[in-house]
């Protein structure tokens, strides 16, 4: 059933065009993703749909009793209560409830002291079911259950009381949200919920929105909370509003799997076309061809024209070549930090080497970007020294970029004025690959959006990098495309790279190296996000197996009662052979387990062949213009194809995970 319906919707700002003879259906357990460029439209859709913003046509229907809840991007003043209250205010039906409860007690007593036994009894009874009502109301939506959410999305206990107007715009957001996922809605619209959240809170979201009843709207630029959300794609695409099944990796499979059968279609036509062409061209003077080239020219003027998919225009990110540095390009020695009795960091000692991608994660609140701010000069620290090495050249990034813009200039000015080296043609050219195109370089920077104010921020960024750069959250207020050229163009910096962010998918694309800030430390870990989270996890494994196994350990040693050094030499060799027994043992149960880890490899790649071959072969047929053509053989081709390529992805995971486990058997040789 259809909760919220969008039927041939059109949305105008101006003489811009946003969505045309849009339609959109919403049903319950849809988790519905929406992705497109910045400015296409997307948190636009979202006001439409929560009733925000008017159609300029079409119409919204939702069906009876559909609650709809809105976390936009803006954050709305409201009364200064306490958190817990404001997270629990939104009780749905509560409200009503009580003043009905209030308004009958009130009726009660009137009604008892008219002595109206009749009456009383009647009221009586509507109270009881009002209380029972109440009463379910409490327990669907208990504070038990607001303060859980409070707690995953990083508040401490001692936050629960205090007024919102103590907390950040980033924390009273996280505010919003948690009042949100507290009221249950059916229909829950959400417009980049993880801007404000750090890694842990982000983890803690996606599990807890998987239990979740409502149907999601979803806007994130964040690729792997995206997949973990999402079963369709709503996408803004050149030619409209389009509709996909599966999460955002299978819509881009999807997409280009549409792009390469029309460009074949497109292809078979132009040859035809040409061959028709060249046959009127040849024969069209000869009578006794005059039926043929008829046929060739009524065959000619039937022939359907074949548009090519658009794709949308994305960045076009390349950092210059850079200077290169000594080999320490950073070093800061007893580093501490301390805003009035509240100690972010304390004795802190953190190098930075050339080359290195180093990804800063943590808590928020932890100092991530105060310690980023002290090693960019930003801030001073209230104790330690930062050097910068030999020809370091610092570009620093900040996470509220649009604090450092001036607004009053142009976004040309803005950026020529950032370096006296750039000329007029090298600025343009930056901002045209950041998609500020014609007379957009002459808009005024306090009319821009987030995302386009964080393209002229990076466009400063590219006029002049410097050789260690140093980054806070780039990657918030961009779309998902211009957050991976991001990502790919850093890959490439030839310099050295130190950020904060919380998207996964963005320190897994960049970081060789991680710090971890929490507790007022720095932890150093030389390596991945991936091995860091898997030694994370090995190091709390291992403190939780270790309790209890000291005592044992202790009772063997030392010398026995007699004052002998320990076991006979009998016994020694009594427990010798048993140990080269249970190494056989061992040894015999390690080549088993082999074998079968092999068998099930090798049967497994078998299968992922013999799907990798239905697929080209199903991929081969809708290229033939006939089948194509023939809505009773494409249509079952395309399903057969789409569920072949579930298949595939599928078999190809379990036999990736298989050969991992094969690797790590080798790897554990007896």
């Amino acid at each position: 059933m259809s909760l919220l319906v969008l039927e041939k919707g059109s949305l105008h700002y101006g003489d811009r065009v946003i969505f045309e003879d849009a339609d959109l259906h919403i049903a319950a357990g849809d988790r519905l993703g929406v992705i497109g460029p910045n400015g296409s439209g997307k948190s636009s859709l979202l006001r439409v749909l929560s009733g925000r913003v008017a159609l300029d046509a079409g119409r919204i229907r939702a069906s009876k009793g559909v609650r709809v809840a809105f976390l936009t991007q803006d954050l709305e003043e409201g009364d200064d209560c306490l958190l817990s209250e404001f997270v629990m205010s939104g009780v749905p039906g509560r409200d009503d409830l009580e003043a009905l409860v209030s308004r009958l007690e009130q009726e009660i007593g009137e009604a008892s002291a008219a002595e109206d036994i009749e009456r009383t009894m009647e009221i009586a009874e509507q109270l009881s079911d009002a209380h029972e009502q109440l009463a379910a109301v409490e327990t669907d939506y208990s504070p038990y259950q607001a303060r859980s959410i409070l707690k995953g999305l990083g508040y401490a206990e001692t936050d629960w009381d205090r007024p919102m107007s103590e907390f950040s715009g980033g924390w009273r957001m996280r505010a919003v949200l948690a009042g949100l996922l507290f009221q249950r809605p059916e229909v829950l619209l959400l417009d980049e919920p993880t801007n404000h959240l750090d890694m842990p809170s982000v983890a803690w979201l996606s599990g807890f929105m998987k239990t979740l009843p409502s149907a999601v709207v979803l806007i994130s630029h964040d690729r792997e909370f995206l997949n973990e959300q999402v079963n369709r794609v709503a996408s803004f695409e050149p030619e409209g509003l389009r509709d996909y099944q599966g999460n955002y990796d299978k819509y881009l499979v999807a997409r280009a799997e549409e792009e390469e059968i029309l460009v074949n279609r497109a292809k078979n036509v132009a040859r035809e076309r040409e061959k028709a062409e060249k046959f009127i061209s040849r024969f069209r003077a000869q009578a006794s061809k005059a039926k043929s080239v008829q046929s060739r020219v009524k065959a000619l003027e039937k022939m359907e024209s074949v548009e090519v998919l658009q794709s949308n225009k994305t960045m076009k990110i390349q950092f210059p070549p850079v200077k290169r540095t000594g080999d320490v390009a950073i070093h800061g020695e007893g580093l501490s930090k301390s805003y009035g009795d509240l100690e972010v960091f304390k004795d802190v000692e953190v190098m930075v080497r050339r080359g290195q991608r180093i990804g800063i994660i943590g808590p928020n609140g932890a100092g991530k970007t105060t310690l980023l701010r002290v090693l960019a000069d930003e801030i001073s620290a209230n104790a330690g020294t930062v050097e910068l090495g030999y020809h370091v050249k610092l570009g620093y990034f900040a996470q509220h970029h649009a604090d450092k813009l001036d607004p009053t200039r142009t976004v040309y000015d803005e950026v020529y004025g950032h370096s006296e080296d750039a000329g007029m043609t090298r600025v343009r050219t930056i901002l045209g690959a950041l998609l500020f195109q014609g007379d957009d370089v002459d808009k005024s920077v306090s009319v821009l959006s987030g995302g386009e104010r964080a393209r002229v921020a990076l466009a400063k960024l590219l006029v002049d990098p410097g050789n260690v750069m140093l980054l806070d959250e780039p990657t918030n207020h961009l779309d998902l495309a211009s957050t991976e050229a991001l990502a790919e163009a850093l890959t490439q910096f030839e310099g050295t790279l130190l950020f904060v962010s919380h998207n996964r998918a963005f320190i897994r694309t960049l970081a060789t190296h991680i710090w971890n800030v929490e507790d007022g430390r720095v932890e150093v870990y030389p390596g991945t996000l991936d091995e860091y989270m898997t030694a994370a996890r090995a190091r709390l494994s291992s403190s939780s197996d270790s309790t209890g196994s000291s005592g044992s350990a202790g009772s063997s040693g030392g010398a026995g009662p007699s004052g002998s050094a320990g076991p006979s030499a009998s016994a020694a060799v009594e427990e010798s052979s048993g140990d080269r027994r249970e190494r056989k043992r061992r040894q015999r149960r390690w080549e088993q387990e082999g074998a079968t880890l092999k068998s099930k490899v090798a049967k497994m790649e078998q299968q992922v062949a013999e799907l990798e071959k239905e697929q080209a072969a199903r991929s081969k047929s809708l290229e033939d213009p006939d089948v194509y053509s023939d809505d009773s053989r494409r249509y079952p081709l395309i399903d057969a194809l789409q569920v072949g390529q579930k298949q595939l992805e599928e078999t190809t995971a379990q036999w990736m995970a298989l050969q991992e486990k094969l690797e790590a058997w080798e790897a554990s040789k007896p």
